[in-house]
Parts: structure tokens; sequence; C-alpha cells
């Protein structure tokens, strides 16, 4: 049989993942829901504390957004095993990586979706400005590393019986790297302070999604087998 090229490969299961959510609506609706419902109850639990909400809102924002991530992952490849797909892409004549390459794509554009939609949001409720290009580029690179090692993870999780609670204990050690590294960045962000004094922290968090995304290609293959 002849094998299905990497691109080609990862290009159909691209499509496949936007055509069932454009069909279904299910993951962006779950994942919106539960960022709208987030920083409403943080917002309104801060109302009073002025202080506390300017200090609090990079971490509620970063927060919000790794739990929508792994509501999401989870919802996604559980959907993927219930239908039988991760089984029919495996007997295709496809490279591993093509399928891990296709379901990250998929995953990080719908964290990353909700992740910018985010930003307006919660400088409505914070009123805290956040809508600017250092903070889209640290919801840009941030997701990133979280969708990139929340798919293996997603992938391994899947597998068992209680994979709803399994996967945030495993990764939310994880993404403890990303998380400090992007609230670290945000905060710098918030307050105005010059690009020198954040970028650290920005660069950190590029090196820690190439090392993910290193590791993450080299397991899967053996992940997914399992």
């Amino acid at each position: 049989m002849k094998k299905t090229s990497f691109i080609k490969a990862v290009l159909t299961i691209i499509r496949k993942d936007l055509r069932v959510e454009l069909r279904s609506r299910e993951l962006l609706s779950l994942m919106g829901m539960f960022t709208l419902l987030s920083v409403m109850i943080f917002s309104f639990a801060l109302q009073l504390d002025i202080l506390a909400r300017e200090s609090t809102v990079n971490g509620v924002l970063w927060v919000t957004i790794v739990f929508a991530s792994i509501l999401g992952l989870n919802r996604s490849l559980a959907m993927e095993r219930e239908q039988g797909n991760l089984d029919s892409m495996l007997l295709a004549p496809i490279d591993r990586t093509a399928i891990f390459f296709g379901k990250l794509a998929g995953n990080y554009l719908f964290a990353v979706t909700i992740g910018v939609l985010l930003l307006p949001l919660t400088t409505i409720l914070f009123n805290i400005t956040l809508t600017s290009t250092g903070m889209l580029m640290m919801v840009l690179l941030g997701t990133l590393g979280i969708s990139t090692v929340g798919t293996l993870l997603a992938t391994m999780t899947v597998q068992t019986r209680t994979s709803d609670a399994l996967l945030p204990i495993v990764m939310l050690p994880a993404v403890l790297p990303i998380l400090l590294s992007v609230v670290n960045a945000s905060a710098g962000i918030i307050n105005g302070d010059a690009f020198n004094e954040w970028a650290g922290w920005l660069q950190l968090v590029a090196m820690i999604d190439v090392i993910y995304l290193t590791l993450c290609f080299l397991l899967y293959g053996f992940v997914i087998e399992e």
C-alpha cells in the first residue's frame, strides 16, 4: 500500500477536525462557555478589591486558558476514540508523527481562538487593558506549548477509563514551566515595562515550546501505538 505524503496527511487531519467542529460547534462552545463563566466568577469575586484585581488578572487569564485547553483536549481526543478515528488513522498508510501534527494544529487553533477572545473579554470585566501586541504574542506562544504537550498527554490518557480526571493531573505539572513564564511576561506587559524587562520570559517560552515540540515529536509514535 502506497504511503500518503506527510504534508497531505497532516492537512487531511486538520480539515477533518475543522469540518467536524463547523458541523457540531461542540468544542468551541464548550471551551467558550467555560471561559466566560470562569472569568465572570473571578471578576465578581474580586469586585471590591481593586489592587487584587490588578495583581491577579494575568494569573486569571492564564489559568483560564490552561483549563479551557484541558477541557478541549479531553473532549477532542475522546471524540476520536468514540468514533473509532484513532484506530482508522493507525490503520492508514501515514506517518505517526503526521497524526501528531494534524491533531496539534487543530487543538492549537481552538485553544488560541479562545485565548485571543479572552483578551478583550478580560479587558472589559477587569477594566485593565490586555489587548496589546505583547499580550497577543504571549497568547500565541503560550497556547502553542500548552497544546503541544496536551496533545501528547491527551492521546496517552484517552485510552484509560478515567481520562477526564487523569488528564488534568498529568498535564498541569507539564505546563507549569510555561505557565510561570507567561504569567511573569504578562505581568511585565500589563505594568507597561520596557520590552527588554520581560523579553527574557518571552525567549524562555519560545525555548520551552521548541523543547516540547521536539520531545512530543519523538515520543508520539510510541504513545499512540500503546
